[in-house]
């Protein structure tokens, strides 16, 4: 097998078990890549430099395809159920097998990276892939190793990455061709079947997610930001939520946009990139993620091209609405280098209520703060997916359970634990809609949403009168600079005020339905944190 270019370090592919491959490409930087991509065929190079792709049939990720091996390190800790599905031993060993003999007379891309800003948590990973853009991607998400590390780097963790692979369910004993598998045991994960970019940065969340709470770091799916003061926020939220919108803001410092680990010494990203969905933002909403999108480095995930004049269309929703670009944090002029910030002083949680009835913002106690937590709730709008005729709960354990190795319970109590000791403030956040449901209503300005972020980050709504939520028993201010009074009490946004009321009722019984799974396993001040008004 022949290497070219890039920094090889001693830790070769023989050591995977990779044999009789055809070249090596190690550790190219950003520029190679580009070449290797636009020479492949694998991408274009649009106006202004970013490199556009398409991950043909797989657009977002497949989370009933992803399985963690069933082995003695490890089977005992695992939550599993439908987000964390049993392969056995030796399906996975014939999986590999597989793989490893497709892999034979290809051409290969290592990266080798860190997964975790924060040095003494910082894990080496490598990433070994069959495309160059997908190589480009691992590099600008994860954290670049500098050449004096590649020397001594050696993977504690190592994604097999194989989109042109596609898997046999007869004899992988899979779902179908596509598969996202973990082996705590010999550390390694299987991706094939899809080309879709998320499935490797997820994946290594996922690893996290077991690894570091046993070091007593709490591990959350949520970007975070640092004022002048050097006060953090983090922001927890599911995608279309505004998570990386509302925590890129010119005037605080980004600390990351999607994963990060909080302990004893405070908050540090896990990554090195950003993953921000793109469809239809604009410079004047969005302007620091605008750019991005205009930026030599970033890649630009199925987003709309034109052929002839090279210029991208990000209103283009013809391909997918899950429109995605993968940059380096460094293309953020506020984001800091180091990935690390103190203990945080406000913690947001997101949510678009698309039923209209939650409040824009509620502050919450610990023990509401680790009810919703727990509960991890959004909805789904009309039209966004296949057979969603009107708004859809959706429900997802600390704001990302397809990336939860261990029990939600394990996270919660964590949280908690580190909102006591720290007098951290909890907000609730709704960025969805008021008036109405979705259809109905209008969504939330998002010039609205930011001044009640600020008010909270700053300390002013901590200071204003408060009422109480009658059907979610959280308390909701009365005032909030920037905005109108009358948003603040979402029942008087709507034109008949018993239609809001049943609304409210269907939505809290959402709400107690779901909390049923963890009822018996929180105490007695979590359990009655919940919704006052139940039925239909």
């Amino acid at each position: 097998m022949d290497s070219l270019h890039g920094t090889q370090t001693r830790h070769g592919l023989e050591e995977h078990g990779i044999q009789n491959v055809n070249t090596i490409y190690w550790n190219l930087h950003t520029s190679h890549l580009y070449e290797e991509a636009i020479r492949r065929n694998e991408g274009r190079l649009a106006h202004l430099g970013p490199l556009v792709i398409r991950t043909g049939h797989h657009t977002g990720r497949a989370p009933k395809d992803k399985f963690i091996v069933k082995e003695p390190l490890s089977a005992d800790k695992i939550w599993w159920g439908d987000v964390n599905q049993v392969m056995e031993v030796s399906c996975f060993q014939i999986l590999r097998n597989r793989l490893l003999a497709y892999w034979q007379g290809k051409d290969l891309f290592v990266q080798d990276c860190f997964a975790g800003a924060a040095p003494a948590y910082r894990m080496p990973i490598r990433i070994i892939t069959e495309t160059a853009w997908h190589s480009l991607f691992a590099r600008n998400m994860f954290i670049q190793a500098k050449p004096e590390e590649l020397t001594t780097h050696v993977p504690e963790f190592t994604v097999f990455h194989a989109p042109r692979f596609h898997a046999i369910p007869e004899i992988d004993s899979t779902r179908s061709e596509v598969f996202v598998v973990i082996h705590f045991g010999e550390r390694i994960v299987l991706i094939g079947g899809t080309s879709y970019g998320g499935e490797m940065k997820k994946s290594i969340f996922t690893v996290l997610n077991y690894l570091l709470p046993e070091k007593n770091v709490l591990t959350m799916h949520c970007s975070a930001s640092m004022g002048a003061a050097d006060d953090m926020a983090i922001f927890f939220g599911l995608s279309g939520t505004g998570k990386t919108t509302l925590s890129t803001d010119p005037r605080r410092v980004l600390i990351g946009d999607d994963e990060h680990g909080w302990s004893d010494e405070g908050i540090f990203n896990l990554e090195g990139g950003c993953y921000a969905k793109v469809i239809r933002i604009s410079r004047e909403a969005e302007p620091e993620i605008y750019e991005t999108t205009r930026r030599y480095g970033t890649i630009l995930e199925n987003v709309g091209f034109d052929n002839i004049t090279g210029r991208i269309d990000l209103d283009d929703d013809s391909l997918t609405e899950n429109t995605r670009a993968a940059y380096p944090i460094s293309h953020i002029p506020s984001a800091t280098r180091t990935g690390v910030g103190g203990h945080p002083t406000n913690i947001i949680m997101l949510t678009a209520d698309a039923f209209g009835v939650l409040p824009p913002v509620a502050r919450l106690t610990p023990a509401q703060s680790v009810y919703h937590f727990l509960s991890g709730y959004t909805a789904k709008v009309a039209g966004t997916e296949k057979g969603v005729t009107e708004p859809k709960a959706t429900f997802s354990a600390c704001f990302g359970a397809p990336f939860m190795a261990l029990t939600p319970m394990v996270y919660a109590g964590m949280l908690r634990d580190k909102i006591v000791r720290h007098k951290v403030n909890v907000w609730l956040v709704n960025t969805g809609w008021s008036g109405g449901p979705y259809g109905t209503g209008k969504r939330i300005k998002i010039a609205h949403t930011r001044a009640m972020v600020h008010a909270a980050l700053d300390g002013t709504l901590a200071k204003v009168p408060m009422r109480s939520d009658p059907n979610f028993g959280i308390d909701v201010p009365t005032t909030c600079p920037g905005v109108p009074v009358e948003i603040l009490n979402p029942r008087n946004t709507w034109s008949n005020g018993a239609d809001y009321d049943a609304q409210a009722r269907k939505l809290a019984g959402m709400f107690a339905d779901n909390f049923k799974t963890y009822a018996d396993a929180v105490t007695e001040d979590v359990r009655a944190a919940g919704p006052k008004t139940l039925g239909s």
